[in-house]
């Protein structure tokens, strides 16, 4: 193991772009990071602005080896972890971004769905990619843009049209538009992927109008996909050796590498996954399966729930109700609670996800009574997101045949502590928070740098945790999820 090499980790986020710096025993150097803007129109549609999020990578980039100041001939290599199911599309010439980008949140293609299950093509789709058909992934969002953006069509016929995922888009830029790649993980997540023949599915694609030929080539999570001097600020180009979503990376930073294997990662919304090992599971209770990575030629699968609101909840919070100014004042509040006090938030502002796949299911805040105020409503935000998760864990148990004793969890909101014991309560078992926030980034990094040698599996033990107990009597948590059940019941359409 060499001395004095550094790995630098992008972890391009759906609030913003982190850039990370690792040194050669795995510690984290420093974190740089920017905001890009949330372009939300008049119907609630959730847009990025590409070229924004691309100036953001070099500029945090730019940032961290200032402020570090380190010798810029030792980066070794690049990892790369990014918002997952975000699509859209640039003109393959010229480099130049066709629209906006759809964010995974955006739920403008519901209608497209309905039209392709109207065709009877549901279960289908189901089958070959592991996931009910929904808005929230790339196909339709890819499909969307073929037909409501100016010029993309015309594109795609003439073949200069590329369209994916963000990774492909960064990739793509940072190689100076030599490489358009993407990895197993995002594949997976398209919705035109097919999980067991492990290819783009041609059927699927002339299902949604989408040209298989335009979609980047898929490559094991840790194999070369170019090299990057990020624009000139590095003396010499070197390569991307790590590309993960940014839930698979979490998963492979947390070292979740063994079947039985569960983590949340608690951002904006939460993706909860449980390594499966080599032989996909399709679901019946609601969840997805997914790739977790191909490393090496070995493919690892995982079932998956993704949940739209979580962290996302705390930001209602502060910024539309106005009820705290941080999210650190959450866990005071929660504390303060009227504790028999009854209410429930179900925050399905823009539908509900797994596993109940409800797109056009409403908020509500349910259950108020006399001693419902601000501190009773903050803790029903932050109890919604132990419920949701609670929902998910309980489906991949049934689909896996596996009963889930601990769960890892990483992501901002793993630092309150009445979250994570109201978490640990509900769902009756052990939660582990690590000492690091940065799973998504970390994962990347880890990949990147056993790839190219930096280091050794020995990487997966430097992490720390704390770990939080069931203390909650049965009998309250069974009514407490129950009282959950019955309001999300009620918003469902």
């Amino acid at each position: 193991m060499m001395s004095e090499q550094y790995i630098i980790s992008i972890d391009q986020s759906t609030q913003g772009t982190k850039a990370l710096l690792f040194d050669s025993a795995g510690n984290l150097i420093r974190r740089v990071d920017q905001a890009h803007r949330q372009i939300i129109d008049e119907k609630g549609w959730v847009s990025h602005g590409p070229m924004e999020i691309y100036q953001n990578i070099i500029a945090v980039t730019a940032r961290l080896l200032e402020e570090t100041q380190i010798d810029r001939d030792k980066v070794a290599g690049v990892g790369i972890s990014n918002q997952r199911e975000t699509s859209l599309a640039w003109n393959r010439i010229t480099g130049e971004p066709v629209g906006l980008a759809v964010v995974w949140q955006c739920a403008r293609a519901a209608d497209l769905c309905d039209q392709v299950a109207a065709a009877g093509h549901g279960e289908k789709i189901r089958r070959k990619t592991g996931m009910n058909l929904s808005p929230y992934f790339p196909a339709s969002k890819i499909a969307w843009i073929l037909r409501n953006v100016e010029g993309a069509r015309e594109l795609s016929d003439a073949g200069t049209l590329c369209h994916g995922t963000i990774d492909s888009w960064v990739i793509y830029k940072l190689t100076g538009k030599a490489s358009y790649k993407t990895d197993f993980s995002n594949a997976s997540r398209t919705q035109l992927f097919n999980i067991f023949d492990l290819k783009w599915d041609e059927e699927i694609c002339e299902i949604f109008g989408i040209n298989p030929n335009n979609l980047p080539e898929v490559c094991d999570s840790n194999s070369n996909f170019g090299e990057t001097d990020f624009d000139g600020l590095l003396p010499n180009p070197v390569p991307i050796h790590g590309v993960l979503g940014d839930s698979h990376g979490a998963l492979f930073g947390q070292g979740c590498l063994q079947p039985g294997m569960m983590k949340s990662t608690y951002g904006t919304g939460s993706s909860i996954m449980m390594n499966i090992g080599e032989n996909p599971v399709l679901s019946t209770h609601g969840v997805v399966t997914s790739l977790a990575w191909s490393m090496d030629g070995k493919v690892n699968y995982v079932l998956e729930g993704n949940l739209n609101y979580t962290g996302a909840v705390i930001t209602w919070l502060k910024d539309d109700l106005k009820m705290i100014d941080s999210p650190q004042e959450t866990q005071a509040l929660a504390e303060q609670a009227a504790p028999d006090d009854p209410l429930y938030l179900v925050p399905a502002f823009s539908g509900l996800g797994a596993p109940y796949w409800d797109s056009r299911a409403t908020a509500m805040l349910t259950g108020m009574t006399r001693t419902t105020g601000r501190a009773e409503i903050v803790r029903a935000g932050l109890e919604c997101i132990a419920y949701q998760i609670q929902d998910v864990i309980g489906a991949m148990s049934e689909d896996s045949g596996v009963e889930v004793h601990e769960l890892r969890v990483d992501g901002g909101p793993t630092r309150n502590a009445y979250l994570m014991q109201f978490q640990s309560d509900i769902a009756g078992i052990d939660v582990q928070v690590p000492d690091s926030d940065e799973l998504s980034g970390m994962g990347a990094a880890y990949a990147a740098g056993l790839a190219l040698g930096v280091w050794d599996e020995t990487i997966f033990e430097k992490l720390g945790r704390k770990k939080y107990t069931p203390n909650m009597q049965e009998k309250l948590r069974n009514k407490k999820y129950e009282g959950w059940k019955r309001a999300v019941k009620k918003v469902l359409s």
